[in-house]
């Protein structure tokens, strides 16, 4: 599987917590019983590693999110921007903007291109916040839309 496909997967087991109380370890238990496959690590450490830090994840993403409280958010989105989070954050082999591209194009396909406008400015609210570099064509994009004379959409707002 690609790293990508693997992504994915931390992404799914992380939307069905939403859901549930129990840990990653026992939705990963319970989607493999009976099966004769494994979770492979890297999706299992994205998992485990969003799990481990998710109070500190949501309280950050919550500051990235002007006007929008955790609960309102889908938990597409939530779950897309959980571990893109974790991998900004905590996985310093992963580049920023693979971090964001992939919770962006998770968001398109789960949910709507709206979404993923919103999941874009938060994370792109999140690594600023954190003195993170942002990533190159966010950068661009921000500059054209300037020039345009439009105005820049706040971090964390939805596009309308």
């Amino acid at each position: 599987m690609t790293r990508s496909q693997l992504r994915e997967l931390a992404f799914v087991i992380i939307f069905q917590k939403s859901f549930h109380e129990e840990p990653v370890e026992e939705i990963i238990r319970c989607s493999t019983d009976g099966l004769e496959t494994e979770v492979e690590p890297f999706a299992r450490a994205l998992a485990e590693g969003t799990e481990n830090h998710l109070g500190e994840i949501d309280a950050l993403l919550s500051s990235c999110s002007q006007n929008w409280k955790l609960p309102r958010i889908s938990r597409v989105s939530l779950a897309a921007m959980r571990i893109a989070a974790y991998e900004m954050l905590y996985a310093a082999d992963i580049p920023l903007s693979v971090s964001i591209n992939e919770a962006i194009e998770l968001t398109k396909k789960y949910a709507s291109p709206e979404d993923a406008s919103y999941v874009n400015g938060v994370l792109g609210a999140l690594a600023r916040k954190k003195g993170l570099a942002v990533p190159e064509p966010e950068k661009e994009k921000a500059q054209k839309g300037e020039e345009a004379g439009e105005q820049p959409q706040e971090a964390g707002q939805p596009a309308v």
